[in-house]
């Protein structure tokens, strides 16, 4: 029998089908196309279940695995794609390689809008069985993405019965309101409880119609960056200009809120972590710009591994906790009998 030796020329050719797009873990970086393009696995494998709709809210920090199986489950464990405006192709890879139960993941960088309008990017988009957004900066998703074609489609992707998930920048898009961070920052609570109209706080209204989140706006590393105070302004602010339903949904770090197809929730969480449920009674005491907001009564439910949430009326089995928050002069005080020692006070 003959053996085959590798020549230069067959090295050449392989290297040249790996850059185009037909190795397993291939990376092609159209040039002038304002977006790299990442995949692994087999991409015309058969899908081996059906999709169902879903939600995955993370709130930033390591995945847990569970959620991520939960997920790769609500895809019908077929074809993935990961949307970024940073990074590379590390999420695809954790998805593929750890979690596993994918037939395959492919991944979007985006560095510019005109890429949410390119006809391959929609292609890969359009015939994805689940979609993740990945963290960063939301303020590029924001200027990369609203009103774009991409943006139609990830709406059409949910109603179309497919699930859809985000982590950190990616989780903070998915309400109806979002906290754009535009101004080139990150608010502090501190900042946004001093001046809840200034304009440092940029939230986005209209990225995304998603059922359940309709009326929510979302904030994530709760605790880690004790973000309460800062979400409670943005709500203040989001009331006040005529938004009277508003409430927001906080997740910590290392934590994922698992919304099924009927609105049910239930968190997965590494670390003792928790979503954050929270629903004033009325409108803000006082909120005037250039001022600190006084803002009385708003309800915060915790919502931790044996709790359930009913994202369609808001109600809350087994929560954790359950707290009053005050704000007075721009200062959040928290009030009740179950106030976890973790509680982010700021």
């Amino acid at each position: 029998m003959k053996t085959f030796r590798p020549t230069f020329r067959w090295l050449w050719l392989a290297c040249c089908l790996l850059l185009a797009g037909f190795g397993p873990g291939s990376v092609a970086k159209p040039s002038g196309a304002g977006y790299d393009y990442y995949r692994i696995g087999k991409l015309d494998a058969a899908r081996p279940g059906t999709t169902e709709p879903a939600l995955l809210l993370m709130g930033g920090g390591d995945w847990p695995p569970a959620a991520f199986a939960w997920f790769a489950a609500r895809g019908g464990h077929g074809h993935f794609v990961v949307l970024r405006a940073s990074g590379a192709d590390e999420l695809q890879k954790e998805l593929y390689e750890d979690i596993g139960g994918v037939a395959s993941v492919q991944t979007l960088v985006f560095h510019d809008r005109a890429a949410a309008s390119d006809p391959r990017v929609l292609e890969i988009v359009r015939s994805a069985d689940g979609i993740f957004i990945a963290g960063g900066d939301q303020a590029n998703y924001v200027r990369f993405w609203k009103g774009t074609p991409l943006n139609a489609l990830l709406e059409r992707h949910v109603a179309q019965g497919k699930p859809l998930g985000g982590t950190s920048a990616g989780l903070a898009i998915l309400g109806r309101f979002a906290y754009g961070a535009l101004d080139g920052g990150s608010i502090t609570s501190d900042e946004a409880l001093a001046d809840p109209l200034g304009k440092a706080v940029t939230v986005v209204e209209g990225f995304l119609h998603l059922p359940y989140l309709q009326h929510v706006i979302t904030d994530t590393h709760f605790h880690a960056r004790k973000r309460l105070g800062r979400l409670v302004a943005f709500i203040a602010r989001l009331r006040h200009e005529g938004h009277a339903d508003v409430i927001g949904l906080g997740v910590d770090e290392d934590a994922a809120l698992c919304v099924e197809a009927d609105g049910q929730g239930h968190l997965v969480t590494l670390n003792d972590g928790f979503a954050w449920l929270v629903r004033p009674a009325g409108p803000p005491a006082r909120v005037v710009a250039g001022q600190p907001l006084d803002y009385r009564g708003i309800r915060v439910t915790g919502i931790g591994p044996h709790s359930r949430i009913d994202l369609r009326d808001l109600s809350v089995q087994r929560p954790a906790f359950e707290v009053t928050a005050d704000v007075r002069d721009g200062k959040l005080e928290l009030h009740g009998d179950a106030v976890p020692a973790a509680t982010p006070a700021g």
